[in-house]
């Protein structure tokens, strides 16, 4: 009877702690590549710096020169604060949006899209605040949102019942074309008996 053959323990690789963080003015294009190697997911400050080695302030000025970098070009720097992704620019999306077969794939009723509205502008707002502006239950509104992906929970309210608080997601900026909360257009000056509508 043959010996029998002995087991191997394999390890995950063990992090490069050679690698050296990147120049200044090479580090835009470090996030750059890791941007784009995570796609669709959204990648906090926190966890650039740490792959890159560097501070989360220095981390934040490259971000801020590739953001600058991408207006004269297909793309934008996506974020809502802390997390950030690369996305196609506005005004070319239609035209990735029928490459891939997307086209007229997003749409929200006039509710909705109040309501979306009314959580872009207070957020984080709970569902309480949302129907005292809108003077209808929004628990449908809410639920729709959600189940598209352009709000979602951020946490609790400190107040009796701990509601939900809602705010809108990166699938929201990069649908209305925003890059960022700082992105939302002015709120229009209300007209008595009129209704404010922002999108």
């Amino acid at each position: 009877m043959g010996a029998r053959p002995q087991r191997t323990e394999t390890r995950d690789p063990m992090p490069d702690d050679s690698l050296a963080p990147p120049s200044r003015n090479e580090l835009p294009w470090v996030l750059e590549a890791m941007l784009f190697a995570a796609g669709e997911e959204p990648q906090s400050t926190g966890a650039l710096a740490r792959a890159c080695g560097v501070g989360e302030a220095t981390v934040k000025r490259a971000l801020a020169q590739l953001a600058e970098d991408y207006k004269a070009r297909g793309l934008r720097l996506q974020h809502d604060g802390n997390n950030h992704r690369i996305v196609t620019a506005a005004p070319y999306s239609k035209y990735v949006a029928r490459l891939l077969g997307r086209e007229d794939s997003f749409r929200l009723s006039r509710a909705a899209l109040e309501t979306l509205s009314i959580i872009a502008y207070r957020q984080p707002c709970t569902r309480a605040e949302i129907e005292a502006v809108r003077g209808v239950n929004s628990d449908r509104m809410v639920a729709t949102l959600e189940q598209r992906g352009v709000i979602e929970e951020t946490g609790r309210a400190d107040r009796p019942g701990r509601p939900r608080l809602y705010r809108p997601t990166l699938l929201f900026y990069e649908h209305f074309g925003y890059t960022g909360i700082e992105d939302l257009p002015p709120l229009p000056e209300e007209e008595p008996g009129g209704e404010v509508e922002p999108f």
